[in-house]
């Protein structure tokens, strides 16, 4: 039985993690037999969006770790104890909280930098040479995870695929319900919401990464 370490970053679409990314990913993880633990970075989030209004809420803060909780039930840990040395595989889920609260893509872009103890964490099954999936926004970190080169998509968005080009990786476009694996370095990448109109096109691209994540 396969052991998954997922990276959350909050919860919610726009300020944290993708909610159907990450629960379409564990559930599709489960169904090929994979056991998870998720993580997520114990820091204040970026900002506090509304999901009702799309407003940021100037007298609120949350924690990454706190939040994203949430999402998996309370079975949760944090980042700076992840170690790929325990796990065969990793999977990040998206939304804006992976460029907000993971790294500062949203704010930086090609100037970004990954927040330090997801940066230890992505690395160590990066030199492990373990199995990796970034989902939908998450790709814009492989360049710094995997260096230059690397194979990497978020869809067909001309504006981030050059900031990806521009930090040194190599982005590849790709449709919503496929995926795009660097095999030397096992990197896997999948658009998801970045395009997907719905949660059933996410899905298609999530379901099959993670069938590739554990092929590798």
């Amino acid at each position: 039985m396969k052991k998954v370490a997922v990276i959350l970053s909050g919860c919610g679409v726009f300020d944290g993690a993708e909610v159907h990314e990450a629960v379409i990913s564990l559930l599709a993880l489960a169904r090929q037999g994979a056991t998870t633990q998720c993580f997520a970075p114990n820091v204040a989030q970026l900002h506090v969006i509304n999901h009702l209004t799309g407003e940021i809420s100037e007298r609120e803060s949350r924690n990454v770790l706190v939040e994203a909780a949430r999402i998996c039930r309370g079975q949760i840990r944090d980042v700076a104890e992840l170690d790929a040395a325990d796990y065969d595989a990793l999977l990040v889920p998206g939304g804006f909280g992976a460029a907000k609260n993971l790294c500062d893509f949203a704010t930086k872009g090609a100037g970004c930098q990954i927040q330090p103890d997801v940066l230890k964490a992505c690395q160590s099954f990066a030199n492990a040479h373990k199995p990796a999936a970034y989902i939908c926004i998450a790709p814009a970190m492989i360049p710094l995870i995997y260096g230059a080169g690397t194979l990497a998509t978020i869809g067909h968005d001309e504006g981030t695929a050059n900031a990806i080009e521009a930090m040194g990786g190599s982005h590849l476009n790709c449709p919503v319900n496929e995926f795009v694996v660097d095999q030397e370095r096992k990197v896997i990448s999948t658009p998801a919401y970045m395009l997907a109109n719905n949660i059933v096109e996410a899905a298609d691209g999530i379901e099959k990464t993670v069938k590739q994540l554990l092929t590798l």
